[in-house]
């Protein structure tokens, strides 16, 4: 009887009550892609640093984890449970062999005036003028590569959610060995200059406003021409040029689908590249390569030609870089102008 009633309790229980999450699992499938698989760092930052891990909270990783970073590449994990994020706490504490410091949540008292010009003489040539952090990504193709972390944004409003003012105070007087941040106290920086850097970051949090909601984009461009497909592949590589992109090739779009010299000739693909363009985005985020360099699919159907291209700006939306939304926006009016001129 005992045995049939310890049955039915686990059927009545909610599912994960009786098995706890397993913190290595869940870092390998949500954050070892970026973080590395031993915290070591990548596209992410390394987490895996005594000098972080030994100054940061287990409610500043919680934080981080719930709010990402809006803008950022960080994204917010906000489908998991308490639960599952207190497991990933605890497996990345694991990586430090001291206890995780906990701070008080009261707000410093400083002037955040004169805060924002020590901010100018001290740390806006890492983390920015407007303290939106350095360019780029954790990989070594976007960053020097002496460096092993870029400096992050302060005025994020995941950042800003996450970190106490205590948190940001003991960053300030200690820095973070191992990477470029060094120890104001030891620049002979005073406590009221300290306490005035960091009322001016949490002022930021009271001008910082809500994350546009994204624009749900199409994620093609599509222009027609009534001209037959060559002279349309004509016309395309014309204004592709005429743009400062450079011709790297054509060919047919069942190319390597269908045996040799039975493709479609009324499909085509035309790959182009401005290589300026093409080396900043990837220096902003090398995972632009996923839809770059450059190219158009030309399909002829009923006596006309349909001009396709990926949408640039709708595929940035999925990267969560505002700073490579600007320039992909910047790119994908490139598109719509050469396609526009071409269909003339």
């Amino acid at each position: 009887m005992k045995n049939i009633f310890a049955i039915v309790l686990v059927f009545l229980l909610p599912v994960g009550a009786y098995s706890a999450p397993q913190g290595d699992k869940l870092y390998a499938q949500n954050c070892a892609a970026c973080h590395g698989e031993n915290g070591r760092g990548g596209v992410g930052v390394p987490l895996a640093l005594a000098s972080f891990l030994d100054s940061v909270s287990d409610r500043y990783l919680f934080e981080t984890i719930r709010q990402g970073r809006p803008g950022r590449i960080m994204p917010a994990f906000e489908e998991m449970s308490d639960a599952q994020v207190d497991a990933i706490v605890a497996y990345m504490r694991a990586w430090s062999k001291n206890k995780a410091p906990v701070y008080p949540l009261d707000l410093v008292k400083g002037n955040s005036s004169n805060g924002k010009k020590l901010y100018a003489q001290h740390c806006a040539s890492c983390h920015g003028a407007d303290a939106t952090g350095g360019s780029g990504t954790g990989v070594t193709f976007s960053r020097p590569r002496d460096l092993p972390i870029i400096a992050p944004s302060l005025a994020n409003p995941g950042f800003l959610a996450s970190a106490s003012d205590a948190m940001i105070k003991h960053t300030l007087i200690n820095g973070r060995e191992g990477t470029p941040m060094n120890s104001f106290a030891r620049q002979g920086m005073s406590e009221k200059q300290l306490n005035d850097i960091v009322a001016y970051i949490r002022s930021l949090q009271a001008v910082e406003t809500e994350q546009k909601k994204k624009e749900i984009l199409s994620a093609y461009i599509k222009y027609e021409s009534s001209e037959p497909i060559e002279e349309t592949l004509k016309a395309l590589k014309a204004a592709a040029m005429g743009a400062n992109f450079r011709i790297i090739r054509e060919q047919n779009f069942e190319q390597g689908y269908v045996e040799k010299g039975k493709e479609d000739r009324k499909k085509i693909i035309l790959y182009f590249c401005n290589f300026n363009m093409l080396n900043k985005a990837l220096a902003i985020d090398p995972r632009v390569g996923l839809f770059l360099p450059c190219r158009v699919t030309l399909i002829e159907r009923e006596g006309k030609v349909s001009m396709i291209t990926v949408n640039p700006a709708a595929m940035s939306k999925k990267f969560n870089n505002s700073e490579l939304d600007k320039l992909c926006d910047e790119m994908s009016g490139m598109y719509r102008e050469i396609l526009e001129e071409a269909a003339l």
